[in-house]
């Protein structure tokens, strides 16, 4: 185990990373030199013995080429219905993703790894179905030949001379658990072929003519063998290090490949990749932006975005480098990263414009010290027009032409200074013509000018004119000398602005990430955060955004869109659930769901995925390459780190906010201890008298102490009512069980409940329309006008009157309970319906908690309750309630 294997940031990784997978599906590989040598049969007795074990096993999907011993192996175990895909007026049966997904079982069966969808189906390959089920948990047995491994591509292909076009990353090997390798000798392999056990008579005997040959037979068994073994090796190392077992310091391999726009280039990062997983190396991809490249065109920016695409699928960490020198960078490269070994491709250029321009490969090998350089030579028939690190600039026709009429201005500037002047400074006027030219139209138009500026010195301006002729041949050497200053400059000319364009770019990317930041740590607000954040993809990836925000069931919304033109309205909520749910990247320039029109990033917080962001890429700039994608993924991160942040403020508020709720239930049980305790402490007392069998109480004594028992109980018991009433109506899952009731019906019942104050004839109920109706939840509106009518009594003189009345205002009917009592002050009409307030009266008495009972109730039903001065003396508290349409009368 190496250092870095044993630091604690590794063991952090490691945790991390089995944290990561927990909650993830095992996959397991049937795997096999070619097909016939068994995988599928061996799959299924495995699945039979797991479910004989209580296992539960559904096939998603199984291919018997019509073989009776393995569709007999079939009988037994649930298999799910195939998804049917229509193709050019031809029926496909594919493997139904959705309804596994929904079934969920412990084990799924997927035949062929590398079988292509139909098209339609939701993913192009079926190895990403079997991510997704992974992702999703479930455990999956598949199969999987040899010569469908992409590291193994152009060896399959060199071997057997018939190309593969259906391969698996090597990446998705790599997840897999355990790899049981299917092996067949070659003769009886092929003993079986003739027999018909793989295929039909006829495609049999085409096959042992072709790809069965005996020889490829032999080495394609051997790749198989060698292939399992790396994967027991690489099971092995991982074994060690979760055990941490101590091995001798081992010389640790690195491998640095130099891609470019060559067709070669995906040559070169599969042999690489099989170099390092030969080494057990880690190992990077890295390709050099030089100031040509500003110039490269469409078809070879593509192929670039294709290698870096391949490499990463192989599961290489790439990197987007910037520079004037291709080998420059990547020796630099190589020794930031203690990288042991360069693989770059052979050359494809002709000697001749090695020697001019300078070859890749001999400033690597010259330049790389003690790192080994390896060479890596291409397909025989793969076209190499493009090579590394240069491109040819296309420039337009008009510009030539300007430098042609640059140089004739100059020519008759010349002319005007040729009196004033010698002919050696006559030379200088040129040279700022080629300056100028180089400057605004390029490195073609400035060459052009360089020799154009010769030519028309050497005609007008040296003897004889007017004609090509040199008399003086000293002449000739200012002619070389002119030429070779007028390329020079026009080089570094050129140079510095091919220069200046790479860091104007370097700038820009540079700047939008510190400009996102910055934005983003100055806010708390989410909708300010969106705005912000969209707001700047917008700006540096030139296309329209969205953002997709999940709801409490993880069901996806559009939050927001960028403004202006710049809002994203062709989303795909499908989409964008997929990449919420497998927090991957998907839509356009993805191998997932490419057709969307829109590309969609997860936003991954610390522990869930935060949301989705959508970004519509313009037209002609569908191919996303690496590092912009790996640039937006930065911008989608940054916003969900903000985010995270602020829902973190949130819960702190919250938690702040319950501490204060913590505090206000030790207000409440000091404030009501007394009004609970004053009861409970007389029905003790009286209680105690009356258990007391030496007492000598009379019967009308025993009659008064057994009254205030339970009056006192119903005091207790109101005092309790109210408490549990307040709690019920502050709570936000409230919900009110309306109804239409007569209003008349809900006061009868609040008068008859007050048992606890004498009323008789003094509550007076005036309702000239008696069938006035209102929508509310009954039980909650008596609770309201028992409390009024009971602070009322309470606060009156016994021989007074309480009135009730009822009217319409607008939409709204308006009851007011009105009573003769002393009123209440303007100082306790601010703060009479809060919690634990009682007014300043004598008679005041209880928790203080009615009121505020009271105002919950009716605020819950969206009306209003406030309180007046009675013309006469006392107070009239109103309750304003929506009305219902019909019932409505007008009192003048």
């Amino acid at each position: 185990m190496t250092a870095d294997e044993r630091s604690p940031d590794a063991f952090l990784a490691r945790a991390k990373e089995e944290e990561r997978e927990s909650g993830k599906g095992r996959l397991k590989i049937f795997f096999g030199a070619v097909a016939g040598v068994g995988k599928t049969f061996a799959m299924l007795q495995t699945a039979r013995r797991l479910k004989a074990d209580g296992i539960d096993v559904v096939v998603g999907y199984v291919e018997t080429h019509g073989r009776k011993e393995t569709a007999a192996l079939l009988e037994g175990l649930e298999q799910l219905p195939l998804s049917k895909f229509n193709y050019r007026e031809t029926e496909h049966l594919e493997f139904d993703l959705d309804l596994a997904l929904k079934r969920r079982p412990e084990l799924i069966l997927v035949d062929e790894l590398a079988h292509t969808n139909a098209t339609g189906a939701r993913h192009k390959k079926r190895w990403q179905d079997v991510e997704e089920l992974l992702d999703a948990g479930i455990d999956v047995f598949t199969t999987l030949n040899v010569q469908h491994v992409e590291s193994l591509h152009d060896l399959v292909d060199h071997i057997t001379g018939i190309p593969v076009q259906e391969r698996v990353p090597d990446s998705i090997i790599e997840r897999a658990v355990d790899i049981e390798l299917v092996d067949l000798p070659p003769d009886e392999l092929i003993n079986r072929l003739k027999e018909g056990k793989v295929y039909v008579h006829d495609r049999a005997m085409h096959a042992l003519d072709n790809f069965f040959r005996k020889g490829n037979l032999i080495a394609l068994r051997e790749l198989a063998l060698r292939a399992t073994a790396e994967r027991v090796e690489a099971q092995m190392q991982q074994y060690k290090l979760s055990r941490q077992i101590n091995e001798p310091w081992p010389t640790t391999e690195k491998i640095l490949v130099c891609v470019g726009p060559s067709p070669l280039s995906p040559t070169v990062v599969r042999a690489a990749r099989r170099m390092a997983a030969g080494l057990r190396a880690k190992w990077m991809v890295a390709y050099v932006q030089t100031p040509h490249s500003t110039y490269m065109s469409e078809a070879d920016r593509n192929r670039v975005i294709q290698t870096m695409r391949l490499a990463e699928q192989l599961g290489a960490e790439t990197r987007e480098l910037m520079g004037r020198s291709v080998s420059e960078e990547i020796v630099k490269c190589a020794r930031q990263n203690n990288v042991s070994k360069i693989v770059v491709g052979k050359p494809a250029k002709p000697r001749w414009q090695e020697i001019v321009r300078g070859s890749v490969v001999d400033e690597l090998i010259r330049n790389s010290g003690i790192i080994d350089v390896y060479v890596i030579t291409g397909e025989k028939n793969s076209d190499t027009t493009s090579h590394f690190g240069y491109s040819k600039r296309r420039t337009k026709f008009s510009h030539y032409m300007k430098a042609l009429l640059t140089v004739a201005i100059f020519t008759g500037l010349a002319r005007l200074m040729l009196p004033y002047f010698e002919p050696s400074n006559v030379v200088m006027a040129y040279m700022l013509g080629v300056v100028i030219i180089a400057t605004y139209y390029g490195r073609g138009p400035s060459v052009m000018a360089s020799i154009l500026s010769v030519a028309a010195f050497d005609f007008f301006f040296v003897p004889p004119y007017l004609t090509f002729a040199v008399s003086d041949t000293q002449y000739l050497i200012t002619f070389a000398v002119m030429l070779t200053v007028a390329l020079v400059i026009s080089t570094l000319t050129t140079r510095v602005k091919q220069h200046a364009e790479a860091a104007r770019q370097r700038e820009q990317r540079t700047y939008a990430l510190y400009a996102i930041s910055r934005e983003l740590s100055s806010t708390m607000d989410l909708e300010d955060i969106v705005e912000k954040g969209l707001s700047h993809i917008s700006e540096v990836f030139h296309g329209q955004t969205a953002l997709y925000l999940p709801d409490d069931k993880e069901s996806l919304s559009v939050f927001a869109r960028g403004l202006g033109r710049n809002a994203l309205w062709s989303v795909d909520q499908g989409v964008a659930q997929w990449v919420f749910r497998n927090r991957k990247p998907a839509g356009a320039g993805t191998d997932t769901l490419p057709a969307a029109k829109a590309l969609y990033v997860p936003l991954l917080g610390y522990k869930k995925v935060i949301g989705v962001l959508a970004v519509g890429l313009p037209e002609d700039d569908r191919m996303v390459s690496p590092d912009r994608l790996h640039l937006l993924e930065t911008f989608a991160n940054q916003i969900a780190t903000t985010c995270e942040r602020a829902g973190l403020t949130r819960e702190n508020e919250k938690a702040r906010l319950q501490m204060r709720s913590e505090q206000l239930k030790n207000s409440l049980l000091s404030s009501v201890s007394h009004d609970l305790k004053t009861p409970l402490a007389t029905i003790a007392g009286a209680a105690s008298t009356l258990s007391d069998k030496d007492n000598n109480l009379t019967q009308d004594q025993r009659m008064s102490l057994a009254r205030e028992i339970c009056e006192q109980a119903m005091r207790l018991n109101k005092q309790v009512s109210n408490l549990l009433a307040i709690t019920k109506v502050e709570a936000p899952e409230l919900t009110l069980a309306k109804e239409d009731c007569p209003l008349e019906e809900i006061i009868g019942s609040a008068i008859s409940a007050l048992e606890e104050q004498p009323h008789d004839g003094r509550i007076i109920v005036q309702l000239e329309d008696p069938s006035l109706e209102v929508s509310v939840d009954e039980s909650l509106i008596q609770q309201a006008f028992i409390n009024l009518l009971d602070n009322a009594l309470k606060h009156t003189q016994s021989d007074s009157t309480i009135k009730v009345t009822a009217q319409t205002s607008g939409d709204e009917v308006i009851i007011a309970i009105s009573d003769n009592g002393p009123g209440i002050s303007d100082k306790d009409k601010a703060r009479i319906f809060d919690k634990f307030q009682r007014g300043e009266s004598p008679r005041s008495e209880g928790s203080g908690l009615g009121l505020a009972i009271c105002k919950g109730i009716v605020q819950a039903h969206g009306g209003r309750i406030w309180i007046e001065d009675a013309p006469k003396g006392g107070s009239i508290f109103k309750i304003a309630l929506q009305r219902i349409p019909g019932t409505a009368f007008q009192v003048a």
